[in-house]
């Protein structure tokens, strides 16, 4: 079997399972190729099916998600490792990057709450070279990650990685003043019916926030007249059906809120002034 026909093996094997079965299938290949994707599609069609390709298409099979399988996903057109231990980076994220870019100074110091991989922090970092800044998480193993995705990048000079939990009281110590926070908090409601790559895969800690999942934002919101400096901004990931309720709390502390639409024209983001 080559590689094309293998392909179109596994494809119609997660087509069952996978809305995307034909890219996951060619993901998984290149991974066990080590070739990118646009080159094995150029020029390693008819070659030989590596070892561990199969175990590939098995382990998406069970709705693993690619990302956790190559250990890496890729985000604002840069390649950030991942694990179990952090969410993976999403496309609809990218709406962060481009509220913040659009009112970021040329100089600045940022804070990532809840960093994970650290895909949003290092990717500002990586796209505003006169900006540093401190991605937190209270996991010591996704800052581990962050960390050495920082080293990866080159960016690890300018980016400072931390175990810190916003639910202990003492958790701003030591860390200063602002001009951007830009967080993607836990916001998915305890109840919410979730796929399985997403349920049974991604940690929950970074999730999960309480009955209507704001939770995280009724904690953090309050806190941003401490972390920014006066003409600091604040920029968060919400749920699509968040916006009201987190412009409300927003509103409630003193913030003016400006909402950011992704993609879809789904709210994605909301911008706090």
């Amino acid at each position: 079997m080559t590689v094309g026909e293998a392909i179109r093996a596994a494809s119609e094997r997660l087509s069952a399972s996978s809305a995307t079965a034909r890219l996951d299938a060619e993901l998984l290949m290149a991974g066990a190729l080590k070739l990118a994707r646009s080159d094995m599609l150029l020029r390693a069609m008819d070659g030989v099916v590596p070892p561990g390709f199969e175990a590939m298409v098995d382990r998406r099979a069970a709705r693993e998600p690619v990302a956790y399988i190559l250990g890496q996903q890729e985000f604002y057109g840069r390649t950030f490792r991942v694990t179990p231990d952090v969410l993976v980076p999403r496309g609809d994220s990218e709406t962060l990057i481009e509220a913040a870019r659009e009112r970021m100074p040329p100089t600045g110091r940022a804070l990532d709450l809840g960093t994970g991989s650290g895909a949003l922090l290092l990717t500002l970092l990586a796209e505003m070279p006169g900006w540093s800044g401190i991605g937190i998480d209270r996991s010591e193993a996704a800052v581990a990650v962050a960390a050495g995705n920082a080293d990866a990048l080159g960016l690890a000079g300018r980016a400072a990685m931390r175990v810190a939990d916003w639910t202990r009281r003492d958790w701003r110590e030591g860390l200063g003043l602002f001009d951007l926070v830009v967080a993607n908090p836990p916001y998915v409601e305890l109840e919410a019916e979730l796929e399985p790559d997403v349920r049974d895969f991604e940690p929950a800690e970074a999730l999960f926030a309480g009955k209507d999942g704001l939770d995280d934002y009724r904690r953090l919101i309050p806190q941003l007249r401490s972390l920014l400096r006066s003409e600091g901004f604040a920029v968060f990931e919400i749920g699509h059906r968040q916006d009201a309720a987190v412009s409300a709390l927003a509103l409630e502390h003193g913030f003016t809120p400006h909402l950011r639409r992704d993609l879809a024209g789904r709210p994605r983001a909301v911008i706090l002034t």
